[in-house]
């Protein structure tokens, strides 16, 4: 026993140190100098018509409900970074399927032109964290109709700011395209 016992001592406090210690060290510090404003985001300084100064991290998804935004996804948890989280609640969860068809009644009734199996998923359900900032182009895209109308703009200019604002795929290959929200919106505000 003693054989066994002595050495999984040892290397369960080798796995500690390492784990704890110097591989946390090592992926912080690749954060601190690959990934945007050090680790700590990206953050948006934008103006509104008052010419006061708005801020907003790319990072975290936020609220947009007005007809003439673009929609988040949305989330379980209010975009709530400190209390980031999933509802957990199964897809049979009859709660949860009435919070899924209020958010696609309310969907269509300011969609009028979209049929019911068009939504994307995402623009109906919360994604794992709650934060999610972005959204597919088809998410993006099948908005278009009501923000044109109601801001007095052609669908193609619209389209033609999606394809501006897109991400495509991590390194070309990993994960679907996707377009972040707040930038999308920044950038239809400030459309001449």
């Amino acid at each position: 026993m003693k054989t066994h016992l002595l050495p999984a001592i040892k290397l369960t406090l080798v796995c500690i140190l390492f784990f704890s210690g110097a591989y946390t060290l090592v992926v912080w510090g690749i954060g601190q100098v690959v990934a945007p404003n050090h680790g700590k985001g990206e953050i948006i300084s934008y103006g509104n018509a008052n010419g006061n100064s708005k801020y907003g991290f790319t990072n975290i998804g936020q609220t947009f409900t007005a007809d003439k935004y673009f929609w988040s996804r949305p989330s379980a948890v209010g975009y709530n970074a400190a209390g980031s989280g999933a509802s957990n609640k199964g897809p049979t969860n009859a709660e949860y399927l009435a919070q899924v068809q209020a958010r696609i009644d309310t969907f269509m009734i300011h969609n009028p032109a979209v049929k019911k199996s068009d939504i994307p998923v995402e623009m109906v359900t919360a994604s794992g964290s709650g934060l999610d900032p972005d959204i597919s182009f088809q998410a993006a895209k099948i908005q278009v109709p009501r923000i044109s109308k109601i801001r007095n703009r052609s669908e193609k200019e619209l389209y033609d700011l999606i394809d501006k604002i897109k991400e495509g795929p991590l390194f070309g290959l990993l994960g679907p395209g996707k377009v972040n929200v707040l930038k999308l919106n920044i950038a239809l505000d400030n459309l001449k």
